[in-house]
């Protein structure tokens, strides 16, 4: 069988989309689902940048790690890579409409994902607990059904 890769976009690849990328390999690891990547990029992402560090202690919090982690720049040979590109918010899902399989978190959760850049700790666990609610729902809809 084919691997397929799910693509988390944000902004600037420190918070959100890293965060997304974590949580769903680990769900994905723990469900012992195969053929399935994840992976997550920046639209403007800083080359030698990092991780940002709440985003490092709330992923530490549920025993989740991005020690190695570098923020990634969205490029379109990533988009056509990717079997779904998952942007944070509907703005930055319409900055990339034309580029391939895109959608937004608000597509199918209902709201989009505030960026937490900046923010106390709080914002981030939020952030972090949100996109794990995001991550049982894509498990549960877009890559069970495709598991056979």
């Amino acid at each position: 069988m084919k691997r397929k890769k799910i693509l988390f976009v944000c902004t600037g690849n420190t918070c959100r989309s890293p965060m997304a990328e974590a949580l769903l390999r680990s769900k994905i690891k723990k469900s012992k689902i195969k053929f399935w990547d994840v992976a997550s990029c920046g639209i403007h992402a800083e080359i030698g940048g990092k991780l940002s560090e709440n985003s490092r202690l709330a992923l530490q919090e549920i025993g989740l790690s991005l020690d190695k982690f570098a923020p990634r720049q969205l490029t379109q040979k990533r988009i056509a890579a990717s079997t779904l590109v998952i942007c944070m918010t509907s703005s930055q899902k319409q900055m990339l409409e034309s580029c391939g399989n895109i959608i937004c978190i608000k597509d199918f959760f209902g709201a989009d994902v505030p960026d937490p850049y900046g923010l106390d700790i709080e914002a981030y666990r939020y952030t972090r607990d949100v996109l794990s609610e995001v991550c049982d729902f894509l498990i549960k809809n877009y890559i069970l059904p495709y598991q056979d």
